[in-house]
């Protein structure tokens, strides 16, 4: 069995490296029917390493979610904007590929990120702004503890349009 820093009974959570580009970028073009409006991941090589460079940075980490069997990437958990201080909050963001949804996968996967953000990172707050009509990502939130705190109009601009979004968090001391 492969080795992963973070492991569940299905998956194994890890950082992005170089060497993922040509899968990760085989399973976001096979999923864009799923993925399309809500999310858009990368789809070229150059938005690949766009996203591998921004993971860089001390305000936001990302991980894959794979097949602890296999070792095969079935998802992606992003956090963003992590704010330190009186805050120690970030933005998630995530998507599965199309062959693994609607399979758990991605529940113990974003449980297993939640779980290293509260404990490794000592972050207090994760939030989640989801657009209410994605039914799936707003079930996937819920079954991993995340509670509605509210709505906001035209919060994010996704897909060069500005979408209504739910706001779900989480708090380190309710996980």
């Amino acid at each position: 069995m492969p080795s992963f820093p973070l492991l569940g009974s299905r998956v194994g959570i890890r950082r992005p490296t170089a060497e993922d580009r040509d899968e990760l970028l085989i399973l976001t073009k096979s999923s864009r029917d799923l993925h399309n409006p809500w999310v858009v991941p990368p789809l070229t090589p150059e938005q690949f390493d766009v996203y591998l460079q921004s993971r860089q940075n001390p305000g936001d980490d990302g991980f894959f979610i794979c097949d602890a069997q296999s070792a095969h990437i079935v998802g992606v958990v992003n956090l963003n904007c992590i704010v330190r201080g009186f805050f120690q909050s970030a933005y998630l963001g995530y998507y599965v590929a199309a062959p693994f949804a609607r399979q758990g996968f991605m529940t113990e996967g974003l449980k297993l990120v939640a779980r290293f953000a509260f404990t490794d990172m000592k972050l207090h707050r994760l939030e989640a702004n989801i657009q209410p009509e994605n039914i799936a990502s707003i079930a996937l939130a819920r079954k991993c503890g995340f509670r509605r705190e509210g709505f906001s109009p035209k919060y994010l601009k996704v897909q060069g349009e500005w979408r209504d979004h739910e706001r779900w968090a989480l708090l380190a001391a309710d996980s």
